[in-house]
């Protein structure tokens, strides 16, 4: 942060329940989730003066705030997808910094399988036709299609292959058996990523996210108010942002993510390096997006993202992801709380440790929207 600014710590993080949840409504789980926040820091929840939030309503954050009983006098409604969160707390921290807020809540919730289950609505196929993206839909420009093409561009380019896709979510599944708040915990392997129904080539269906109900919350404060707090305060010491296209015709390289900007820019406002990290959380809504996105954060050369995460050199998405763990619909603010229970040492069996057993100190947590439109990456520190 800017010498002079007050420094922002993260000091209260939630879920709500998460995964099947068929007697909530998604304002019952912002509270749900809310709540366990605060109880997490031990702070007042009248010291919140900034609020964020996104996904439900007419009026969001607005009808969020009001059924929290909030009445903020900083407020954030930026939706940009997935990357929501990521962007949403870059926001809040400058706002913290500046002297605009003092303590600052971002909250989520969703019951997009419930929903669905119960007919109250159906699967998306995209998010419409309007504006420029009417020249797209009529050729079956559905959401997982965008994805798979960028997947089948970087195969072709990089030689990148299906096993080595399907090893991400091989991990994942892994990942997700320590996690006690995972949809899906039973191992899985290659063969079974490659064998089951095809989505859109070349997904098959465990290439593809889950579809769960749940909610997250997470509140930042200023430096002044995290000595008061229950845990140890987890820093925020850099975040960038971009926005990249809305038509894949607009987008210059397939194999290239907007996370090749925001994360350059969290980097060097946190002044560390990309190995410098102990542990990453990655936007998982398919498998590509996790070696894409660690190939623009520079944990590996372009191209090498596929032997990358074959290698397993850094613990990524350690609560088993979009994949295997829950993912609700905007899951950015989930990558959050993982990554500050993980500096925190709250983990249990999943716990990310140093080589030398130590605590991770450095985590890197970044948000993916729409079909690689935008990108929002966050520096955490302990």
């Amino acid at each position: 942060m800017t010498a002079g600014q007050r420094k922002v710590a993260v000091v209260g993080v939630a879920l709500s329940d998460c995964g099947r949840v068929d007697d909530a409504t998604p304002y019952a789980l912002h509270a749900q989730a809310a709540r366990r926040a605060l109880a997490d820091a031990g702070l007042d929840r009248g010291l919140i003066d900034g609020f964020a939030s996104a996904g439900t309503g007419v009026l969001a954050p607005v009808e969020v705030a009001e059924y929290l009983g909030l009445r903020p006098t900083w407020v954030d409604s930026t939706s940009v997808g997935g990357s929501t969160w990521e962007v949403m707390a870059a926001h809040a921290a400058d706002a913290i910094a500046a002297g605009h807020a003092n303590a600052v809540l971002l909250v989520y919730g969703s019951t997009a399988r419930a929903d669905i289950r119960a007919g109250r609505r159906t699967g998306g196929l995209s998010f419409g036709a309007r504006g420029p993206l009417q020249f797209e839909a009529p050729y079956g420009h559905t959401l997982i299609a965008k994805y798979a093409m960028a997947a089948r561009r970087h195969m072709i380019e990089h030689g990148t292959t299906i096993e080595q896709l399907a090893e991400v979510a091989v991990q994942a599944r892994a990942n997700a058996a320590l996690n006690p708040e995972a949809m899906f915990r039973d191992p899985i392997t290659v063969d079974d990523v490659l064998s089951g129904p095809m989505i859109a080539d070349p997904f098959t269906k465990l290439h593809c996210c889950i579809r769960s109900d749940g909610g997250a919350a997470v509140l930042l404060a200023a430096e002044e108010y995290a000595r008061d707090c229950r845990t140890d305060p987890v820093w925020v010491l850099g975040t960038g942002e971009h926005v990249s296209h809305a038509t894949m015709s607009e987008w210059p390289d397939f194999t290239v993510s907007p996370a090749a900007v925001s994360g350059r820019l969290a980097f060097a406002r946190a002044g560390v390096r990309p190995a410098d990290i102990d542990l990453a959380e990655i936007y998982d809504a398919f498998t590509y997006m996790t070696l894409v996105t660690l190939e623009d954060l520079g944990f590996c050369k372009k191209g090498e993202g596929g032997a990358y995460v074959q290698a397993r050199e850094l613990p990524v998405n350690t609560d088993g992801g979009g994949l295997s763990a829950q993912h609700p619909g905007m899951r950015g603010l989930f990558l959050l709380v993982e990554a500050v229970r993980q500096l925190r040492g709250e983990t249990g069996p999943r716990q990310v440790h140093r080589p030398d057993g130590s605590l991770p100190r450095l985590a890197v947590a970044s948000g993916t929207g729409g079909w690689f439109c935008s990108s929002g990456t966050v520096i955490l520190g302990r």
